[in-house]
C-alpha cells in the first residue's frame, strides 16, 4: 500500500511541479550519447572527489579476489534529490556494474548473486518530492555465506548509501546520520569473518563516523565517496583498483559526535535560528577551541603515495603576500597532492580564528621524485577580519590586527610547514565600509578573547537608518517617451543606448520584465525549463527581447531530454580540482545550448553550517575560500560558451526546513566573513551574469526583499551589474519602511530584478500580472519609475547576450 500511495503522490506532485506534456515523454525516450571526452572528465571528476580516510595495506585491490557487500552496490546513490540532482540522464554505472567490467578484481559470485536478486526482487522505493528516502533497507547474507566467501576472497568490501535531498533535513536518527541496526549487523558479521575490509560510504552528507571508527583495526580502509554521478560507479572502482590515485580532501571537518559540531543547538528551528557560533564555523571551532573531538580534520585525505610541502620563498609586499612552495612526490607511485595554505591570526579586539584557509592549488600528476613549484599570491584583505563592533577603533571595517601572522603550507588544516610570518605593529584598517544587515532580535554569540579563550558577548546591534538609505540612492526616472519601434538589437549595434530602449517601454511591459512567464515548463521555453523571463510578452518579443529559458541545476541540465548527470557539489569540492570543475561545466554549456537553456540555476554554494542540512550534497563546504572559487569555477565554464550561470542561494539558507519562512539571525561579522564572502568570491572572480535570492530571512528580512544584501553590498560593495532573480515564488511582504510598499514593488525597491516564475506564492494567479508593482507609484514612498526601469535595464543588459 505505501508503494502504490507513493505513485500517486509522485504523479501528482509531478503535475503540480509541471508534469511532462506526450511530447515531453517522448523526448524522454530519446537515446543521447555523451561526447568520451566528456565521459572522461566527468568519471575522472567523480574519482577525484573520493576521500580516502583509512588505508592499512588493504588498497588498492588491483588483482585481489573481493566479496562485496551492501544493496547500493546495485542501487547506488548518484546525487541527491530535488531540483539538484533530478536530471533525466542517459545512464548510469552502478558500482557492481563497474567491478564486474574490471579486469583487475575478481568478485566472489556467490556474494554477488546474493544482491543482484535482492535488489531485483525488492526494488527501491524513491520516495517523492520533500519525502525521498534517507536510506534503501540493508540486506544482511547469512552467517555461512558470509564465512563461505571470506575463505575465497582476499578482501571485503562494504558499501553503505545515504540520500540527501531538497525540502527536508537528514536527521538524527538511524538510517540517516546513524546507522542502521542492520547496517551494524552487516559490519559485524564481516569484519568477524574477513582480515581486510574496505567500507566505502556512498553519501552526500556527512555522517556519524564514530561507530565506524570504533572498529578500529577490523575496518581496514574508509573511502567517503561523495556521489559521483551517471560514472559514481567507474569512478569508485578507479580509486578501489589503484587505477586512479585517491587525491580528495575533506572540505568538511567530521567531529567525533553530533554534539560537538557548534552549530548543533541552533539548527532546525522552525521560526528562527540564531547564529551563535558567528564566525566559527567547523574548522574555525574545532581548531580554535577543541581540535580533540575532531576525528577527521578539514582538508584530509590520504593517497597511496607520500608527498613532501616545501616553503621555498616568503615575500610581503604592500598589499599582498607572495609564497613559493615545491611540491615533491616521495612514494614509489604517481599522484597528485593538494596544498592549502593557512593563516594563524592573532586574537584581539574582534575574534578571530586560530588558523583560516587563505587558498589552495592541486597539482598535477607528479611521477616518483618529480617535483613542482606553485606561486601564491595572498591578497592582504583574505586574512583582515572584520569589525561590527567598533573595538578595534575601526568599526565596519575590515582591519589587519596588531600581532604576529604566521603562514602555513599544509596537505590538511592541522600541522604544515612553517613558510614565513609578518607582524603588525598596531591594527589598522584595510577597507572601511557600511555597517549593513543589522541583527533586529539580539542574542549571544562566541567569540574568541584577545588571550585566546572561548567566551561570549551580546552581538552588535546597530541603528543604521535604511529608509534614509535608500532615499539617498533612488535612480532618477527616465523620462517616459512615446513608443519609437526601438529594437533591443539597435542598443546590441550601437544605434541606441539601453536607456532609450528603456523610455519608449509601457507600464505594462515594465511589470512584465520584472517577472518569470508564471509557470514552470513555460511554452516560451525549451521542453522542461524551470521557467521563462524577458520576452514574456508578445509586445516585448516584437522589440526584439527574447524569452530567456532558465533550467535547474547543478548536477546536470534539469530538462526532458536525456542529459548528464555531474557529481554532487559535494564530490566536486572534494576533488580541489578547479580546473577540472570548470572543463567538466564548460561542457555543460555546450549541452545547454543544445537543449535551448540560456540559464543553468547553478551553482548551489550555501555554507555547510551543519551536517544535517538536506542541501549539503548540492554545496561545496564549510569554508568560504572553497565554496567562492568552486563556485568561480562552475560559472567560468557555464559562461565559457556563452550560456548564463546562476549562483544561489544568496544567502544564509542553510536548512530546508521551512525554508520559506525561516530567520538566520546572524552577525554581520560572520554574515561578512562567512556566508557573503562565497558570493564575493564569485562575483569578483568570475562575473557570473544571474543570481537568485534565497526563501529564507536574513535578520528579519526575506532575502528577496533585502536591500542591503543585494544593493548596497552585492552592487554596491562588490560592483555586481547582472540580473538579480528570486527562488521559485515568494512570501506575501510589505516594507516596514515605507508602509503601503509590499511584494513586487518591495522586492524592486531592494533591487531584486526578476520575480520567479512569475507569481507571489505558489497559489498566485497565471493569468493576470500582480498588482502591487505598481500601486504605490506616485505616492509618498512609492515605488519610482526610475527604480523600475533599473531593473528593467538589468534584465534587458543579460537579454543583449542573446542577441545575435
Amino acid at each position: 500500500m505505501a508503494n502504490i500511495f507513493n505513485k500517486i503522490i509522485r504523479g501528482a506532485i509531478g503535475i503540480f511541479e509541471g508534469g511532462l506534456s506526450q511530447e515531453q515523454a517522448a523526448w524522454a525516450e530519446e537515446t543521447y550519447d555523451v561526447p568520451v571526452s566528456a565521459k572522461a572528465d566527468i568519471r575522472k571528476l567523480a574519482a577525484e572527489g573520493i576521500v580516502m580516510l583509512k588505508n592499512d595495506d588493504a588498497l588498492p585491490l588491483c588483482g585481489k579476489k573481493v566479496a562485496v557487500f551492501g544493496r547500493c552496490q546495485y542501487d547506488y546513490f548518484y546525487c541527491g534529490y530535488g531540483s539538484g540532482g533530478d536530471v533525466n540522464i542517459p545512464y548510469k554505472v552502478s558500482l557492481s556494474e563497474a567491478l564486474h567490467n574490471c579486469i583487475e578484481v575478481e568478485i566472489n559470485e556467490e556474494i554477488d548473486t546474493f544482491y543482484r536478486e535482492k535488489s531485483e526482487k525488492n526494488p527501491p522505493d524513491e520516495g517523492y518530492w520533500g519525502h525521498w528516502p534517507f536510506n534503501f533497507p540493508e540486506f544482511i547474507p547469512d552467517e555461512a555465506l558470509i564465512k563461505s566467501a571470506s575463505e575465497k576472497s582476499d578482501a571485503a568490501v562494504i558499501i553503505i548509501g545515504r540520500a540527501a535531498g531538497e525540502d527536508r533535513e537528514n536527521k538524527l536518527s538511524k538510517g540517516s546520520y546513524y546507522l542502521t541496526d542492520d547496517e551494524i549487523r552487516l559490519l559485524d558479521a564481516v569484519t568477524a569473518s574477513f582480515e581486510k575490509t574496505v567500507v566505502v560510504l556512498d553519501c552526500g552528507n556527512i555522517i556519524d563516523m564514530e561507530k565506524i571508527s570504533s572498529y578500529g583495526k577490523k575496518i581496514s580502509a574508509i573511502l567517503y565517496a561523495f556521489q559521483g554521478g551517471m560514472e559514481s560507479g567507474n569512478a569508485l572502482c578507479d580509486v578501489l583498483t589503484g587505477k586512479v590515485n585517491p587525491c580528495a580532501k575533506l572540505t568538511d571537518t567530521v567531529a567525533v559526535k553530533y554534539s560537538d559540531y557548534p552549530s548543533s543547538k541552533s539548527f532546525g528551528g522552525k521560526a528562527y535560528n540564531n547564529y551563535t557560533e558567528d564566525i566559527f564555523v567547523g574548522y574555525r571551532y574545532f581548531e580554535t577551541f577543541a581540535p580533540e573531538k575532531v576525528l577527521y580534520p578539514f582538508g584530509y585525505g590520504l593517497s597511496y603515495t607520500t608527498f613532501k610541502i616545501e616553503a621555498v620563498d616568503f615575500k610581503k609586499n604592500e598589499n599582498d603576500i607572495q609564497l613559493s612552495i615545491r611540491v615533491t612526490n616521495t612514494g614509489k607511485v604517481a599522484g597528485k597532492e593538494i596544498v592549502q595554505i593557512y593563516c594563524e591570526q592573532p586574537s584581539g579586539a574582534t575574534s578571530t580564528a586560530k588558523r583560516v584557509l587563505c587558498d589552495f592549488a592541486k597539482t598535477d600528476i607528479l611521477n616518483p621524485n618529480e617535483s613542482c613549484t606553485i606561486i601564491f599570491n595572498i591578497p592582504l584583505y583574505t586574512i583582515s577580519s572584520y569589525d561590527d563592533s567598533g573595538k578595534t577603533g575601526f568599526e565596519s571595517s575590515y582591519v589587519l590586527l596588531e600581532g604576529e601572522y604566521k603562514f602555513f603550507a599544509s596537505d590538511c588544516v592541522r600541522d604544515g610547514t612553517e613558510c614565513g610570518s609578518f607582524s603588525v605593529e598596531s591594527t589598522y584598517p584595510i577597507v572601511k565600509l557600511q555597517p549593513v544587515c543589522s541583527v533586529k532580535n539580539g542574542f549571544d554569540r562566541m567569540i574568541r578573547t584577545a588571550n585566546g579563550k572561548i567566551s561570549e558577548e551580546p552581538v552588535p546591534m546597530s541603528n543604521v537608518d535604511l529608509k534614509e538609505r535608500i532615499l539617498k540612492s533612488l535612480p532618477k526616472d527616465l523620462p517616459h517617451s512615446l513608443d519609437k519601434g526601438y529594437k533591443l538589437s539597435d542598443v546590441k549595434n550601437g544605434k541606441i543606448t539601453i536607456d532609450e530602449f528603456v523610455s519608449q517601454l509601457s507600464f505594462k511591459e515594465l511589470e512584465a520584465i520584472t517577472r518569470g512567464d508564471y509557470i514552470m515548463h513555460s511554452p516560451l521555453g525549451t521542453s522542461g525549463n524551470a521557467g521563462v523571463f524577458g520576452g514574456v510578452l508578445s509586445s516585448l518579443r516584437v522589440r526584439g527581447v527574447p524569452a530567456l529559458s532558465t533550467t535547474d541545476g547543478p548536477a546536470g541540465i534539469r530538462v526532458t531530454k536525456k542529459r548528464s548527470l555531474l557529481p554532487s557539489g559535494a564530490c566536486m569540492a572534494a576533488s580541489w580540482n578547479l580546473k577540472l570543475i570548470e572543463r567538466v561545466y564548460s561542457f555543460i554549456a555546450e549541452e545547454m545550448k543544445e537543449c535551448g537553456s540560456d540559464i543553468l540555476l547553478a551553482p548551489g554554494m550555501n555554507i555547510h553550517r551543519n551536517p544535517l542540512c538536506g542541501r549539503n550534497f548540492e554545496y561545496f563546504s564549510e569554508d568560504p575560500i572553497v565554496s567562492g572559487k568552486c563556485a568561480a569555477a562552475v560559472v567560468k565554464g557555464v559562461q565559457s560558451k556563452g550560456a548564463s550561470a546562476c549562483p544561489k542561494h544568496f544567502a544564509c539558507n542553510n536548512q530546508e526546513v521551512n525554508r520559506n519562512k525561516n530567520d538566520s539571525r546572524v552577525s554581520e561579522k560572520a554574515l561578512r566573513e562567512i556566508y557573503l564572502k562565497p558570493f564575493e568570491i564569485v562575483v569578483k572572480e568570475a562575473s557570473p551574469k544571474n543570481i537568485m535570492t534565497s526563501y529564507n530571512k536574513v535578520n528579519s528580512v526575506y532575502s528577496y526583499n533585502h536591500y542591503d544584501m543585494v544593493t548596497t553590498v552585492l552592487r554596491g560593495e562588490w560592483g555586481y551589474k547582472g540580473n538579480v532573480m528570486t527562488d521559485w515564488w515568494t512570501k506575501h511582504t510589505e516594507s516596514p519602511d515605507f508602509p503601503g510598499l509590499r511584494d513586487n514593488a518591495y522586492r524592486v525597491r531592494a533591487q531584486v530584478d526578476v520575480l520567479m516564475p512569475g507569481v507571489n506564492g505558489r497559489f498566485g494567479s497565471t493569468k493576470h500580472p500582480d498588482p502591487t508593482l505598481f500601486e504605490t507609484y506616485e505616492k509618498d514612498g512609492g515605488i519610482t519609475l526610475g527604480e523600475i526601469q533599473r531593473s528593467a535595464k538589468n534584465v534587458l543588459n543579460l537579454c543583449l547576450d542573446y542577441i545575435d
